[in-house]
């Protein structure tokens, strides 16, 4: 902007319009739930340093998505991504991994950058492993996490899974839907011993990726409990966020 001696006033040049909303650029498809969403939960909004869109699946639960492979929805999320990008959004991503699935189709249908998974952060992660050392999967379901989720991913098929579903609280509140409220601390736990079993049945997991959106709350005790790298939906999110609005720095 430009300022002249008779005219103090910035020049503001050409406003762009042509959207519902600004300053939002990252749309997200959400699951029909009701259970908590804690600080660090993908649905909370304050979870991030930026603004994001917002959209729910109507009729897309936690159960139908995870563990019955989301079948009949493919449409309805098409229309919310979308309903996403007619509102303002940029780039559209989901807060449930398994939504890998419709990788492929969200991101012809919208026409602009998808992530649907955290999963996609696996082969980066490999690739940053010294020899020797492989990638491990948390999840909230490992019995329905097939290869055809990985694949989608483009995760290696051998990839090591632990899921939740023994656990006490995690998988119950946020699959089978049995209460509205959740046992933080014994949500954490779930985590914790998922992660555990992992490195114990898999000695050469050097990092860990959490497929589920629900899991960065406790993604910190996790790190500190195993001493190893671990990611998840925020740190893909981030990453995600940074190359559709790259931070501007002051010239020298």
């Amino acid at each position: 902007m430009t300022v002249s001696p008779t005219n103090p006033s910035p020049r503001r040049g050409v406003a762009k319009g042509g959207k519902a909303v600004y300053g939002a650029p990252l749309g997200i498809l959400m699951l029909e739930a009701r259970f908590p969403r804690i600080p660090g939960d993908m649905g909370n909004g304050t979870t991030w340093p930026f603004p994001v869109l917002y959209k729910v699946v109507r009729g897309a639960s936690p159960e139908k998505v995870v563990l019955n492979g989301a079948n009949g929805l493919l449409q309805d999320f098409l229309d919310a991504a979308e309903d996403l990008v007619r509102q303002g959004a940029e780039a559209i991503t989901t807060n449930c991994g398994f939504l890998s699935l419709f990788q492929k189709e969200i991101a012809a249908h919208v026409g602009v950058p998808v992530a649907t998974s955290s999963l996609m952060q696996v082969p980066w992660v490999q690739a940053m492993l010294p020899p020797g050392k492989r990638v491990g999967l948390v999840t909230v379901s490992g019995a329905t996490l097939t290869p055809r989720h990985l694949e989608a991913a483009g995760v290696p098929l051998d990839t090591p899974v632990v899921g939740t579903e023994n656990g006490r609280e995690f998988f119950r509140v946020l699959i089978k839907a049995e209460k509205d409220d959740m046992d933080v601390d014994l949500a954490e736990q779930d985590i914790l011993e998922a992660g555990r079993a992992l490195v114990a049945k898999h000695p050469e997991v050097g990092a860990i990726v959490l497929e589920c959106t629900n899991m960065p709350p406790y993604a910190a005790a996790l790190q500190r409990e195993l001493g190893l790298p671990v990611y998840d939906i925020y740190s893909m999110v981030s990453y995600f966020h940074a190359g559709i609005r790259p931070r501007s720095f002051p010239n020298p």
